[in-house]
């Protein structure tokens, strides 16, 4: 792509267009440390609230935010290499230095790298619900996981979810409001009418509903009464069929190479 271009993807432009390569910026985080936590501001360079995006896929949602927001920092992660070489790309090539993308699943992310109390947004677009049992323990909304966001959001944080999947979305709504203050939203992202993930324009074009929520942190709850409450709750469970579970296994089938 040239200077100066428009890329689309699914017939959605994606944001931003492509700089000329002086502007070029360095987004990748090529190996995260042995340890955590991450210090947001030797990696950014500057004090800002940081937005998390866990599975980014191809960068969609970060791209937008960071182009939007330049005064909040993103980091964003993926288990797949190649959909962060993608994300990397097109980042570097809109001069996002407000961004940075690291091959790693969510559930090690939150919980090994991220401090307590240091990030404003978490966002969690269309979780892979792994339907073989054989794989389920890699389901990443989990009770645990969720007190590890709460750990992780500052007061005052919020944690968005998106799904088209309906049982994914029925436990969201029976287990979220034990961690935070949940409210649904209704219809498409004000700032993205037509999909803030490229998994969201896929479903949609298939005419699937898609879900969403944003949890708000819960301030009268300690980090220990949350793991201590997770310990209580159930894990999600799956039907095995559905519309939707054409595009999961899809989405599998890439994750194993």
């Amino acid at each position: 792509m040239s200077e100066g271009s428009v890329e689309y993807e699914l017939g959605v432009e994606i944001p931003g267009r492509i700089l000329p390569r002086s502007q070029w910026a360095r987004t990748a985080v090529k190996r995260l440390p042995e340890a955590g936590p991450l210090d947001w501001e030797a990696i950014f360079g500057r004090r800002a609230p940081i937005v998390l995006d866990l599975g980014c896929g191809n960068g969609r949602f970060t791209l937008s935010s960071a182009l939007a927001r330049p005064d909040h920092d993103h980091f964003a992660v993926d288990l797949l290499p190649v959909v962060i070489r993608y994300a990397t790309r097109r980042a570097n090539q809109r001069g996002l230095h407000n961004a940075r993308f690291a091959v790693k699943d969510a559930e090690t992310f939150v919980e090994r790298y991220v401090g307590t109390a240091t990030v404003a947004e978490i966002h969690l677009y269309h979780p892979q619900p792994y339907h073989d049992r054989r794989e389920a323990h890699r389901r990443v909304l989990t009770p645990r996981f969720l007190a590890e966001v709460h750990r992780a959001l500052a007061p005052g944080g919020a944690f968005f979810v998106q799904t088209d999947n309906p049982d994914y979305w029925t436990y969201i709504t029976r287990v979220f409001p034990s961690f935070f203050d949940w409210r649904e939203q209704h219809g498409p992202w004000p700032n993205a009418p037509e999909g803030r993930t490229r998994r969201e324009i896929l479903a949609r074009s298939r005419g699937l509903t898609i879900f969403r929520g944003i949890a708000g942190r819960r301030d009268d709850l300690a980090f220990e009464a949350a793991v201590e409450l997770a310990g209580r709750l159930p894990l999600p469970t799956f039907r095995s069929r559905g519309p939707w579970i054409e595009l999961d296994r899809h989405e599998s089938r890439m994750q194993e190479g």
